[in-house]
């Protein structure tokens, strides 16, 4: 069980510093809002499945669960409102976004 939760918790650890390389790399707030709300969560995800398979306890894998559920529902919606606000405040994407859509809906 420690080497699964060993290797759980490194894949998640991998997961999370991509997603920090993405917030790093990319040229605008919103492609930065990307990559930190698809790996934050599921790197996150996998640390908590990670932490709760080495221990072995019940108790501790259903709180894990709790936790990347709450993580899952948290995510994405505060995401939107970071988006959402930031757009509202006149924060305009890169030049090489080809597409926005809230141009002419303020």
């Amino acid at each position: 069980m420690t080497y699964a939760g060993a290797i759980l918790i490194l894949v998640g650890a991998v997961f999370a510093v991509l997603g920090a390389l993405g917030v790093l790399r990319f040229p605008d707030l919103y492609t930065r809002l990307h990559a930190a709300s698809k790996t934050g969560p599921l790197g996150a995800g996998l640390i908590l499945v990670g932490a709760g398979v080495s221990t072995g306890d019940a108790l501790t894998i259903l709180r894990t669960l709790v936790g990347i559920v709450f993580l899952l529902v948290v995510s994405p919606v505060s995401t939107h409102l970071l988006a959402r606000a930031a757009a509202r405040s006149g924060i305009a994407p890169s030049s090489s976004t080809s597409i926005n859509e809230l141009r002419n809906s303020r």
